[in-house]
């Protein structure tokens, strides 16, 4: 059984078809020491290279049912699978692949909780984490320090963050006492510490801050931080058409 290079790399997560594509036409992609040409097939017992480093976690199949795992990330917690600080990765907890690897839909900084997607389809992946994609992000945070409409209308609006401009789509006022005040706001991208930035830039400063949704998933109200759960067919249906995908035939263990 043979896939094309492309479609093979983009499901283990090393990047988008266009730019494996890409890759391949610069000639950074080897098979078995030859350089890969564009239409080049490979075998589950090839050896893949990019710039001359070997690729690991490939699978080759045209029937692996595409997973998605949800995880509820703890405070303290890192999105990369190491960390030289000893620190713990959400990729502990994950459930072991047979093929393949799970791959992060997007990250949370370190002190953020809340919903982090995986899927073992990169391109899916990628896909979902994509700025064209237009996919939102909900996040509830607890802010210190007063905020008045002025402010929340500057949030709309947008305002000039030292990585070009950014804004919430939405924000609800959810209650609070004193200068501890807790807002539900939306944002349709995830540069980092986006949300956190952009309150700081009305002089307040975020105290808690939970993602709470991400595209038409919602996390699921009887969940609590470090748990892992896996999404039903239907719910991966949904985040594959949010990506703009074709649903494939997906499965839940």
């Amino acid at each position: 059984m043979t896939e094309r290079i492309q479609k093979v790399l983009a499901r283990a997560g090393y990047g988008s078809r266009r730019a494996i594509e890409d890759w391949i036409k610069a000639g950074r992609i080897s098979v078995n020491g030859r350089i890969a040409r564009t239409g080049d097939r490979i075998d589950a017992g090839d050896r893949v290279q990019l710039d001359g480093k070997p690729l690991k976690k490939i699978a080759v199949s045209t029937d692996q049912p595409t997973r998605i795992v949800a995880c509820y990330k703890e405070a303290g917690q890192i999105c990369s699978r190491h960390d030289p600080q000893g620190r713990p990765s959400v990729f502990r907890k994950l459930p072991r692949l047979e093929n393949g690897r799970w791959i992060s839909v997007g990250r949370l900084d370190l002190n953020t909780t809340g919903l982090l997607l995986f899927s073992n389809d990169g391109e899916l992946a990628h896909g979902l984490m994509h700025p064209g994609s237009n996919i939102d992000r909900e996040y509830a945070v607890r802010v210190h320090g007063r905020v008045g409409p002025e402010q929340l209308q500057r949030l709309r609006d947008g305002v000039e963050l030292d990585d070009g401009p950014a804004c919430f789509t939405d924000i609800v006022d959810s209650g609070g006492e004193g200068s501890n005040h807790w807002y539900h706001v939306v944002i349709m991208e995830g540069r980092n510490r986006e949300v956190r930035r952009l309150w700081e830039s009305q002089g307040v400063r975020v105290s808690r801050l939970i993602r709470v949704r991400f595209g038409p998933y919602m996390l699921p109200p009887n969940k609590r931080t470090g748990q892992v759960w896996e999404l039903d067919k239907a719910e991966v249906r949904a985040l594959q058409q949010a990506a703009g995908l074709k649903s494939a035939a997906a499965t839940s263990h």
